[in-house]
């Protein structure tokens, strides 16, 4: 009888700690049969970037490879290291009778960190397909194991009832090396605030806001323009279009009807020869609502009630194509004053920096946390949960969401938990969280989390100057060509999308732990433009969008004043109640200022692995056909970073944020 016999060339990665002292055991697993496990030997280690040779013997009939499998054994007297695998090539011997039925050389990607703890780790053999393509019934099965094996270690938990699920998980420990990733060290202006932070006292003027400024807005060229222009109307009106909440302003036809205002009291600001009527037909009337801020419990800061406002504010595009707020006011209702710019200088700066103020809480927990963060987090779940490391979804996705565990776990054991910064910083502390974010999440719809359908929707594309629209709309569909193209590789029709039981699983464990409301997310798919519009939701989410309001908070909040986490007094309910030199008592305290600051620089650092958009470090992104279709967007991306750069290079204020170059492919931070 002949045995067969398979040289095995097992690949460490080549990063300087990739390798590890276990010993490495592995089996091949055939249609037929599988090879007892064989070691490596002793004088061959598997040393970072090393190619290490073990020649495998079967004891009866294999068939075609289908599987290798590895597991790790720590060695007494020596540290038990994870190890991080490339792949494993798997050449049969010539002379075999079954050498005619495998290709000369077969490569099984590993591409993970493996440890001991994770037993036996089997990788399969051959290209990404759909569940219904594989013809092999032990892949089929191989499939069922992994999504059986991820659902028992990643179970879903309810954070705050009516918002996204998230990760039933304790500790980062429980992620693994392959969900963790690594910090990058905080920026030098975090040594001018850190010793503000036992100061537990207003300010007392803004010369003394200044004078930290002076030092922690050193470097920040943008921090230093939003310094100079913040009480100016038209910077008002220009950051609600470009700013680090760019998501709220919409255009309106119909005044609301909680807002007190009349056709006499607006005239003044609008052309001469206009109407508050003919403007609205027109369109040149925009809304700012906070709405989901009215009614919510304001926490308490150094011993002391913060206040929460739900402002209304109107804003006209006037002739010289500027966005000005033309009214504010403070809580809805006919009892509250409406503010006008023709008001007191200082009624009316108070009222613009309550709206901020407002914004400052909206944009920290709906259009980051929960539109980003916890978007990613529930695409994360769901992928893991529901499709195999074969699906070409989960390969897609994961690079995108990857990380959304590890900063997510973080972020509710520190910045949202008891002595976190909002507890302790922040007017929406932690009874307010645990009430706003089940109030947004229903109201929340899958047109707003499409940049093409949420754009048009506001009336915010065609505006003058709205350089995030216009960026967003670029990346956009940059990204959705990709995304159709992959999956145009594996979806033959939309009948194919239909009968994919994976896929389908996928999409209902996403609406089952998301959102409970009508909120117009596909239920289920029929078609491969709706998969392609879903998925390119998902990784525009959890990377441009990200970019977009992380990475831009400290440049336009490094000034407080202009993006207030906190106010101190109630708003005023009579006009002319507070002078200039009033102001600075409704400001954040001291403490509370510094650690928003601090938090907000710590967020705006990329990690330490940062990856540009669309750029993968992993091995099957360049397989031939995927490889094409990433140089393909890769090439897009860099057109559109040099567009956005030229015309950066002409403005006064640049938008920098959604330029792909500097966009990380994943939430990260």
């Amino acid at each position: 009888m002949s045995f067969q016999e398979f040289d095995v060339t097992v690949h460490t990665s080549p990063g300087p700690t990739c390798g590890t002292f276990n010993r490495l055991w592995l089996s091949l697993i055939g249609s037929q049969g599988e090879t007892p496990p064989t070691s490596l030997s002793p004088d061959h280690h598997l040393l970072p970037g090393s190619m290490s040779l073990i020649q495998v013997q079967a004891d009866g009939p294999v068939g075609q490879l289908v599987l290798v499998r590895l597991r790790l054994e720590a060695q007494t007297g020596f540290p038990d290291l994870d190890w991080h695998c490339s792949r494993v090539q798997v050449c049969r011997r010539a002379g075999g009778q079954e050498s005619a039925e495998d290709p000369e050389t077969q490569v099984f990607l590993c591409d993970r960190w493996l440890r001991t703890g994770d037993g036996d780790v089997e990788l399969p053999c051959g290209k990404l397909c759909l569940l219904a393509d594989e013809s092999e019934e032990k892949r089929r099965q191989h499939r069922l194991r992994q999504l059986q094996r991820q659902q028992e270690l990643i179970r879903w938990r309810l954070f705050v009832d009516g918002a996204p699920h998230c990760a039933d998980l304790n500790s980062p420990s429980q992620l693994g090396p392959n969900l963790s990733y690594s910090f990058k060290s905080p920026a030098t202006n975090m040594h001018y605030l850190k010793g503000f932070t036992g100061r537990a006292e207003s300010w007392t003027s803004f010369s003394e806001l200044e004078t930290v400024f002076a030092f922690s807005g050193l470097q920040n060229s943008i921090a230093k323009f939003v310094k100079a222009h913040w009480k100016e109307d038209w910077y008002f009106g220009y950051q609600s279009l470009n700013g680090c909440n760019p998501l709220l302003l919409r255009q309106t036809r119909l005044l609301p009807p909680n807002l007190a205002v009349t056709p006499d009291m607006l005239r003044p600001f609008l052309p001469g020869d206009s109407t508050l009527e003919l403007e609205l037909q027109k369109g040149t009337i925009y809304l700012l609502d906070y709405e989901v801020l009215d009614g919510l419990p304001a926490n308490i800061i150094n011993g002391k009630e913060a206040y929460l406002s739900a402002p209304l504010c109107l804003l006209h595009l006037n002739q010289q194509s500027q966005l000005v707020p033309i009214a504010i006011q403070q809580m809805p209702g006919p009892q509250n004053p409406v503010f006008l710019p023709s008001d007191s200088t200082a009624d009316w700066l108070l009222a613009k920096i309550w709206v901020r103020s407002a914004d400052f809480q909206c944009h920290q927990l709906i259009s980051h946390y929960l539109r980003t963060h916890m978007m990613a987090e529930l695409c994360c779940v769901a992928t893991l949960r529901q499709l195999p490391e074969l699906h070409p979804l989960h390969q897609l996705l994961m690079p995108h969401v990857r990380t959304s565990l590890q900063i997510n776990m973080q972020a509710r054991a520190s910045l949202l938990a008891a002595g976190g910064a909002f507890d302790q910083a922040v007017s929406s502390g932690l009874k307010t969280i645990h009430v706003l974010l089940p109030r947004a999440s229903a109201r929340i719809t899958y047109s707003s989390l499409c940049v093409p359908d949420d754009l048009t929707d506001r009336s915010v594309d065609k505006l003058p100057h709205s350089f995030y629209a216009q960026d967003a709309q670029r990346i956009w569909d940059a990204l959705n060509g990709f995304v159709a193209s992959w999956v145009d590789l594996y979806y033959r029709g939309d009948d194919e999308v239909q009968s994919d039981s994976e896929l389908q699983h996928w999409i209902t464990d996403i609406n089952t732990h998301s959102f409970t409301h009508n909120s117009g997310f596909p239920q289920s798919f029929s078609t491969k433009a709706e998969v392609s519009k879903f998925v390119t939701m998902l990784i525009y989410s959890s990377s441009a969008l990200h970019a977009a309001v992380n990475f831009s908070q400290v440049d336009f909040a490094l000034w407080m004043p202009n993006c207030p986490g906190s106010m101190l007094r109630p708003p005023p309910e009579v006009k002319g109640s507070v002078t200039e030199d009033d102001i600075v008592s409704f400001l954040p305290d001291v403490n509370s200022s510094c650690r928003i600051a601090m938090v907000l620089t710590m967020l705006a650092q990329p990690t330490i692995d940062f990856v540009p958009l669309c750029h993968y470090k992993e091995a099957i992104f360049r397989v031939d056909a995927h490889h094409r279709l990433v140089e393909e967007v890769q090439a897009k991306l860099e057109a559109i970073s040099e567009e956005i750069a030229e015309r950066n290079r002409k403005l006064e204020l640049p938008y920098p944020y959604l330029c792909p170059k500097c966009i990380e492919n994943s939430v990260a931070i």
